[in-house]
This record gives C-alpha cells, structure tokens and sequence, in this order.
C-alpha cells in the first residue's frame, strides 16, 4: 500500500507530463490544469491505497479518461449553445506550453540568442505539428514519446489493441515528418 508521502512524491513527478499531454489534447491551459487537477484527485481519493507500482499505470487511465470526459462535456456544451444562441465556444491559445523547456532541458543561459531563436521556432512548430495531428494519434505518439510509455502499458491506458497504437505512432510520425519536411527540416 502507497504511504501518503510515496502518492505526493508520484504526483508530483508526473503533474508537469500529465499537464503537458492535457494541453497538447484539449489546447487550453486552464482546462488541462482542471484535468490534472481531477485526475490528482480521483487518483488519491479512490486508489491512494493501491502499492506505488500500480499508481503510474492507474494514474494514466485515470488521465485518459479525464480527458475523454472532458471532450464530452465540451461536446454537449457546444451543442447546447449552438441551440440556444449564435454564441460559440471561445478559447484562447496564445500561451506558450514549452514555457518551461528550459528548465526542462538545461540549456538556460548557455546557448547563444540565435540558437535559442532556432530552438523555440523549432519547438513551435514542431508542438503546432503535434497538435494537427487526429486525437488517437497525437494521444499514442504522446504516450509512447512523450510519456515513454511501453506498447503494452500505451494499449492498456487507451483501451486499445497493441497493433492499434502501432498503426496509430507510426501514422503520426510519417505526419510529423510530412510537416516538418514540407517546413524544411527534414531532407
């Protein structure tokens, strides 16, 4: 059974990923902060009792499934607006979700203004790249690379066969590399 300080110490390991795969999913910062949010919370309230081994796979699903519901609300959200008014659902992506790459990645102060000019157009585009891409897709290629996931753990998170998240990682890596090659990066 998780101690409380082992369920702390794994939220608090997970929460910048988990943030980040929301974003890239609903593309909008204060909705993904709400989904880490309540996933956190559904993750301790019903399995802070389960042995810290089996957190990461549960905490996964549990984001997974935030996320689905998420897009559901938002659905019949639209859907009722639409009805009842011109209004449309408005939303704002003007905030950079790489925000914190250096931190990240190190490279705070130590590169020179052009290189680190290059690297965030890089980033830039590379992130428009990734959220261009069908919801399956941007969901196993950002399990399997962003969260380094393994194909078993990735299948079991998005309910889906193995082969599934084959066919849908290698579809969106020939479409990242479309994109970026039509962009110039790749030869």
């Amino acid at each position: 059974m998780a101690t409380e300080k082992e369920l702390s110490d794994f939220l608090r390991s997970v929460e910048r990923r988990a943030f980040k795969r929301s974003f890239y999913q609903v593309r909008n910062e204060e909705s993904a902060l709400d989904i880490v949010q309540d996933s956190m919370m559904k993750l301790s309230q019903h399995y802070g009792d389960k042995p810290p081994a089996e957190l990461p796979m549960l905490f996964q699903r549990i984001l997974t499934n935030t996320i689905l519901d998420w897009f559901r609300r938002q659905k019949t959200q639209h859907a009722l607006v639409s009805n009842l008014s011109d209004l449309g659902a408005a939303g704002s992506e003007d905030d950079d979700p790489l925000e914190m790459l250096e931190d990240l990645l190190g490279h705070e102060g130590t590169e020179s203004a052009q290189d680190s000019l290059e690297r965030s157009q890089t980033l830039k585009i590379l992130e428009s790249s990734i959220m261009e891409l069908p919801a399956r897709q941007r969901e196993a290629f950002l399990m399997r690379y962003w969260e380094d996931m393994d194909l078993a753990e990735t299948a079991a998170v998005m309910g889906c066969s193995q082969g599934s998240v084959k066919t849908h990682c290698f579809r969106a890596v020939q479409a990242l590399s479309q994109a970026l090659r039509a962009k110039g990066f790749l030869r």
